[in-house]
């Protein structure tokens, strides 16, 4: 999840949502909370919290509590299930009649109707609103028009023409072409609804997000925390079994599994790097490591002339066939990650798209052909490149600098390659969505859907929601349309496949590794786990 359609919003209100109650410092102390609250750490998201403005994983965390949509992923498996959804019907894959399930209600308690849904999508596929996720609703037609990807052009309508409300329960989606799919794409949180509060006072909406999650938000105060209590008159089925949340906000993961370890936090889903061989001790068996949908990725800023052209390719492979994914994932990580051969994940098996090895000898290390490849292609640009990431969280400092003397090893140049760190993840997605970055930068992907449409389309396709690199390929984007029209899964899989493997031609990212999820918890609490998303089961953790 994470990144914009080249339009970055303007937010005036990035702070929002400081209300008056009381909030913890980040990273320390054992106050707040309270006896049925769970404690965990988080870091501050990049947007104000609005469903089709987030696609960061922090933001994301919080999304997932205080909203449902028509359906949700089922934490064990991944398969998207029924939330409101009473049942999504169709007879040719593009016309689909929604009817979703009387009673819920909004915290403000407002009713959740068919409206909800499509008001809520209409407002975050309009252009003018500058919503990050617009793109998650380029499906339903008259996108074109509320939409115009032409640069500097007006929307020609402000609501989608394949929206129609039939009642109060029910709403009618017409796709501009048939896809197979699109049903089980909408646990994702920018297809949430939304109360009439949204729209009527905006402002005051963004200081206090109202949803229909099983939590509520109470408070939130930047760099510090956000504290959410249960919603006691959520009509899911996958209530909370705790009071509340409290998000803390840690700028070290060090420090948060510090606070772990002393009792002064409950949950810490991020385990430092350097913690994760003594955790399972350390913590007297309250550690978790499984697969995720997670990949990290190391992309190249195409927009910038350096990194443009044949002789840029070229070097983009060489980078590539520099680093040593196998010493770097044994000797940093212990067994939280394995060597990335494609652009999907494993999760998925190899029935959803994941293919061992479709990125061939680009992520092989072979330390001369590298050094051929980038001599052959002028050298590094400057004679020196910059790997750019956040260094709040995910360990990120020690594996740059890795990742950095694997490349000065190769190239027998100890100023070949710079770590050029970000102190947070907001100032770090900032440089990103303004196209500011000059050298290689990080750009991890976790999963919206378990479907490898979710990991190549939003990242690789020509002005996509996260085409962080600003890659643009007409025949990557022609399979991707042909993949998304397909009548069964197995056809459409296959012809994302070929579009994937343009990917391992162009190189505008390259693959780094497969993520686990780790997490590691206190004895206060019990019931902790991570969904195939990496992040924690937050409603059904138990205080003790």
């Amino acid at each position: 999840m994470r990144g914009a359609t080249r339009v970055t919003r303007t937010v005036a209100s990035v702070a929002a949502i400081a209300l008056a109650a009381g909030a913890c410092g980040g990273g320390g102390g054992d106050g707040g909370g309270g006896s049925g609250v769970v404690r965990a750490s988080w870091g501050d998201p990049q947007n104000p919290l609005e469903p089709a403005n987030t696609n960061e994983v922090q933001g994301g965390k919080v999304l997932d509590m205080a909203f449902r949509g028509l359906k949700r992923y089922d934490p064990e498996t991944g398969e998207a299930v029924d939330a409101m959804a009473e049942s999504i019907e169709t007879d040719d894959q593009r016309t689909f009649t929604v009817t979703i399930e009387d009673g819920w209600t909004f915290t403000d308690g407002t009713d959740v109707t068919a409206s909800s849904f499509v008001d809520a999508w209409n407002y975050g596929a309009l252009l003018t609103n500058n919503q990050v996720n617009a793109y998650f609703f380029q499906f339903i037609e008259g996108y074109d028009e509320v939409h115009p990807s032409d640069e500097g052009a007006e929307p020609t309508a402000r609501t989608l023409s394949g929206l129609e409300v039939v009642d109060d329960t029910t709403f009618r989606v017409t796709l501009t072409e048939p896809f197979s799919l699109w049903p089980e794409t909408l646990g994702y949180n920018a297809y949430a609804p939304l109360p009439r509060m949204f729209f009527e006072d905006h402002d005051a909406w963004l200081e206090k997000p109202v949803g229909n999650g099983p939590y509520k938000i109470d408070s939130y105060q930047r760099g510090q925390s956000m504290r959410l209590s249960k919603n006691e008159d959520y009509a899911g089925e996958d209530e909370a079994q705790n009071e509340g949340v409290e998000l803390r906000v840690y700028t070290d993961n060090n420090t948060a599994y510090t606070d772990v370890q002393a009792g002064n936090l409950d949950v810490v889903d991020d385990v430092p790097a350097s913690q994760v061989r003594n955790a399972e001790q350390d913590l007297d068996g309250r550690y978790i490591n499984q697969p995720a949908g997670i990949i990290q990725t190391l992309s190249f800023p195409l927009y910038d002339e350096d990194w443009e052209g044949e002789d840029a390719a070229r070097l983009r492979r060489g980078i590539s066939m520099a680093i040593n994914r196998e010493e770097i994932t044994s000797q940093i990580y212990g067994d939280t990650r394995t060597p990335a051969t494609d652009w999907t994940s494993p999760v998925l098996g190899e029935e959803g798209g994941y293919e061992e090895g479709l990125c061939g000898e680009a992520c092989d290390y072979d330390p001369d052909r590298a050094k051929e490849l980038i001599d052959g292609a002028g050298g590094l640009p400057g004679g020196g490149v910059t790997l750019t990431s956040n260094v709040d969280t995910g360990s990120h400092r020690q594996w740059m600098d890795a990742v950095c003397n694997s490349i000065n090893n190769v190239m027998d140049d100890n100023g070949a390659c710079r770590v050029d760190p970000v102190a947070t993840f907001a100032e770090f997605r900032e440089r990103i969505s303004g196209d500011r970055m000059r050298g290689m930068f990080r750009t991890g992907w976790q999963m919206d859907y378990p479907l490898i449409q979710n990991f190549l389309q939003p990242l690789y396709y020509t002005n996509a929601s996260s085409n962080d690199s600003g890659y643009s390929n007409p025949e990557f984007d022609r399979l991707v349309d042909e993949a998304n029209a397909a009548q069964d899964e197995s056809t459409a899989v296959e012809r994302f496949k070929d579009a994937e493997r343009l990917l391992a031609e162009d190189l505008p990212a390259v693959p780094l590794w497969y993520q686990n999820g780790s997490a590691g918890y206190s004895d206060r609490v019990e019931g902790v786990r991570l969904n195939p998303f990496s992040v924690p089961v937050y409603t059904d953790i138990k205080v003790n």
